[in-house]
């Protein structure tokens, strides 16, 4: 007899009979407990099969697995598949595939991303490129110079040792616990009174002097670096910022460049700071341009196929950067808990 075969013998209950007539409940509860056991969920009747048992839950899992992806994915296909709509199509008409009625409307398959690049916003004259190139400053300026400043105060708190530092850093960190935007209306007034409001330095300025977070975990990742390599180089003759172009800089390149992409797409995507701090709206970056849309292509509420047009055009290129460096972001916070 097989194990397979074993696996579904009857085992009796003490003291019944073999021959012993069962009740009809009995028996539709000894066929439940037959088909549990099929599964795998054994009872006193019949042992569980533990191959089928993985197999099971294995399907459980991939099924919920594939669930949750369609949810979150689908949004995003929605809105691909809606760029190549027609004007006339509603908002509310769930996009399963593209129908590419633009192409009939508009003699092009992609009528829609061509009226993105002619189309100018309402009374500023900003378009399409316009705005990406003063989402690029917005972006590359801060970020870039940040992140240098970040990693300038990552290596103090992991490496240098003076007094006080671990107080500096603790105070640091609960600063990190104030939201964001209980602070917006004091800095708007902040930066309102010395005029960087009308041409976009309020989205500049503050970010070229680091954050905190990314400091943190790039200080997370220094703490991996060997201090032996540091102290070679002091006895060398190295000073402080030798060693930090010099070693820090490339032993930690992996977290630098994990956290400015991350820091990059956070600023692409802001939109409610370039909503508060930038009244001129010649200055609007290309998040602000996506939310106008709307009202630019048509007063039509229906009209939303150029707008979906513009918001994949806007989301490609954090897509294509996270894409191509998702193993350097992963790897990165995977190593920021480790400790020499």
């Amino acid at each position: 007899m097989t194990e397979e075969m074993n696996n579904d013998v009857v085992y009796l209950a003490e003291g019944e009979a073999s021959t012993e007539k069962l009740s009809f409940f009995e028996t539709v509860f000894k066929g439940l407990c037959k088909f549990g056991s099929w599964f795998g969920f054994g009872s006193k009747y019949y042992r569980s099969n533990k191959r089928r048992k993985k197999i099971f839950f294995d399907v459980i899992t991939y099924v919920v697995l594939i669930a949750v992806a369609f949810i979150m994915i689908y949004p995003f296909w929605w809105m691909l598949a809606a760029s190549f709509a027609g004007n006339q199509t509603s908002m509310m008409e769930m996009a399963w595939w593209p129908t590419y009625t633009a192409a009939e409307e508009k003699g092009s398959l992609f009528g829609n991303y061509a009226d993105v690049f002619s189309l100018a916003s309402n009374g500023t004259g900003t378009n399409f490129w316009q705005a990406t190139g003063i989402t690029l400053i917005y972006s590359l300026v801060p970020v870039t110079v940040g992140i240098i400043t970040s990693t300038m105060a990552a290596f103090a708190f992991a490496k240098l040792n003076f007094k006080g530092r671990n107080v500096m850093f603790f105070y640091c960190l609960a600063a990190v616990m104030i939201p964001g935007p209980s602070l917006m209306i004091a800095q708007y007034c902040i930066y309102a009174s010395i005029g960087w409001t009308q041409n976009g330095l309020a989205l500049i300025i503050p970010g070229c002097f680091g954050a905190i977070m990314t400091a943190f975990f790039i200080r997370q990742y220094l703490y991996s670096m060997p201090t032996a390599i540091l102290e070679a180089a002091k006895i060398d003759g190295a000073g402080y910022w030798r060693i930090f172009w010099t070693f820090v800089i490339p032993l930690a390149m992996p977290a630098i460049t994990a956290q400015f992409i991350l820091s990059f797409i956070g600023c692409w995507n802001n939109y409610l700071g370039p909503l508060f701090f930038v009244t001129n709206k010649a200055w609007s970056p290309l998040a602000l341009l996506v939310a106008q849309f709307p009202d630019i292509v048509s007063n039509n509420p229906s009209h939303y196929a150029v707008s979906m047009a513009v918001s994949v055009l806007a989301l490609l290129p954090v897509l294509i950067l996270f894409a191509i460096f998702q193993k350097w972001i992963l790897g990165s916070i995977m190593l920021t808990g480790s400790k020499e």
